[in-house]
């Protein structure tokens, strides 16, 4: 699982609560208001039908079994598997959400049966609230990141290389790397922190691949237990365990051919790692319960935001894992470490949120103030964050009629760095309400000292010309 801040602000989730006894429903609306969710309950199937396919979710939680319904939507249910219709309800309907069951009736093979319905996990009763919550949060988490994910896809997909905004020269030079490695079928390992964009690159080293015309299948290693980690990677066959009434491929067969893509391969448990590497060094899969071999042509390519040079050391990743698959490293720098990519994702952003909330209305602009306050921060989440502090300044700004996003719409967090940073010069966080030109000529003051007076670095975060920023020092005496 990825490394957690100490200081991280927890997940608020949209949570749906279907549960037939309102007593219990209660219980957990309770529990989960406490740290903030927004919880709404319904006790049949029609209500949750009808939540479902109206409404917009992070995490829905379902008892198992409800009574029996009038299939009022045409969803007709017995009462002994209401929770099994409830997931695959979410599984069409509300793809991102992550499901979570509750009963009292857990064994094995329901609970191999909700996760075969795409429950994110199984919570038997009575329910301890403190665990409750706990699964609650890490479902949010990872609905979030998944709508993240997507949002940073959709950000990027008209710029430059595949999608990936490459303005700073470090960017160019990966760019470069995966042009010339993506041709051949050398292992990839793709390093970084969290939010910076690695299935991105992934992507990029398939479809630029003599392979992009096969699958690319993505595979987050973290927080599976240990035995449906094994599933997803190998499969298994119909008897392999309770439940298993059929054959099933894992991600190995299922992109044959293709590129894999292993993220956060870092948290993968030692046995497994064994257990992969046997399946890179042989070209064969096995699948539980099998004795037969299967072959297999994947490329792959994994991600992690650990060091794993470090885990080896301390004897929690194999040595023999990291020399196959690290054949071309490819290190994604920190957001703080390519600004001047800043004010292109900026726009782009502004552009994308401001459409979807008020579409057909001007695209505000982005005040220099805001613009270099942006720029200066440090984005501990890199793109990722940066997206949603993007989209929460397009909501706060509302239609104005000069269309503008001023310094005041920027979050705390990010003006506060800022200001801890400054030094002789007075807050940028008092400059709203100053005249345009008094604003601007700050703007350029605090960017030539946050790039130690360089101005083609100045210009490019600035998103100015390097002309014009010549004519603006000379028009405002800044030397």
């Amino acid at each position: 699982m990825p490394e957690t801040d100490p200081n991280h602000e927890p997940v608020i989730a949209q949570v749906l609560i279907v549960e037939d006894e309102i007593e219990h429903a209660e219980v957990i609306v309770d529990a989960l208001r406490r740290p903030g969710h927004i919880c709404t309950s319904v006790h049949d199937i029609d209500r949750a039908y009808e939540e479902i396919t109206g409404g917009k979710f992070d995490v829905i939680i379902t008892d198992l079994r409800m009574p029996e319904s009038a299939g009022k939507h045409g969803v007709n249910n017995d009462g002994s598997n209401a929770g099994m219709i409830v997931l695959d309800l979410a599984s069409t309907h509300q793809p991102d959400a992550e499901t979570i069951m509750v009963t009292a009736h857990g064994d094995v093979p329901t609970a191999r049966d909700a996760f075969k319905h795409g429950a994110f996990d199984f919570v038997e009763k009575p329910l301890d609230l403190v665990v409750l919550r706990s699964v609650v949060q890490r479902a949010a988490e990872q609905a979030v990141l998944r709508s993240e994910s997507e949002e940073l896809k959709d950000l990027v997909q008209h710029e430059g290389f595949e999608g990936i905004i490459a303005g700073a020269e470090s960017m160019r030079k990966i760019i470069e790397t995966v042009r010339t490695v993506a041709r051949s079928n050398i292992a990839v390992l793709i390093t970084g922190e969290s939010g910076t964009g690695k299935e991105l690159i992934a992507q990029a080293v398939h479809r630029n691949s003599n392979r992009k015309d096969k699958k690319f299948k993505s595979m987050n290693c973290a927080g599976q237990a240990e035995n449906l980690l094994e599933d997803e990677l190998f499969g298994h066959v119909r008897g392999a365990f309770t439940g298993a009434d059929k054959d099933r491929e894992g991600v190995f067969e299922y992109a044959n051919g293709g590129t894999l893509f292993l993220d956060e391969i870092g948290d993968m448990p030692l046995t497994m790692q064994a257990k992969l590497l046997r399946v890179l060094e042989s070209g064969e899969v096995v699948r539980l319960g099998s004795n037969d071999t299967r072959k297999v042509d994947v490329r792959l390519v994994s991600a992690t935001n650990r060091d794993l040079q470090a885990m080896i050391k301390e004897g929690t990743f194999r040595q023999d894992l990291y020399f196959r698959i690290k054949g071309t490293m490819i290190h994604l720098p920190a957001l703080r470490d390519r600004r001047e990519d800043i004010p292109r994702i900026v726009r782009h952003a502004v552009s994308k949120f401001a459409s979807e909330l008020n579409p057909g209305n001007p695209i505000p602009e982005l005040s220099d103030g805001a613009m270099l306050r942006l720029t200066a921060y440090d984005w501990p989440g890199n793109v990722r964050q940066l997206l949603n502090v993007v989209q929460i300044m397009v909501v706060m700004s509302g239609p104005s009629k000069n269309h503008k996003i001023g310094v005041e719409h920027v979050p705390d967090e990010v003006r506060e760095q800022e200001s801890n940073t400054s030094d002789n010069s007075y807050s940028i966080g008092s400059l709203a309400g100053t005249s345009l030109e008094q604003l601007e000529r700050q703007a350029i003051r605090e960017t030539l000292k946050l790039t130690a007076g360089n101005r083609e670095q100045a210009s490019k975060m600035l998103g100015i010309g390097e002309r014009t920023l010549y004519r603006k020092l000379n028009e405002y005496g800044l030397r």
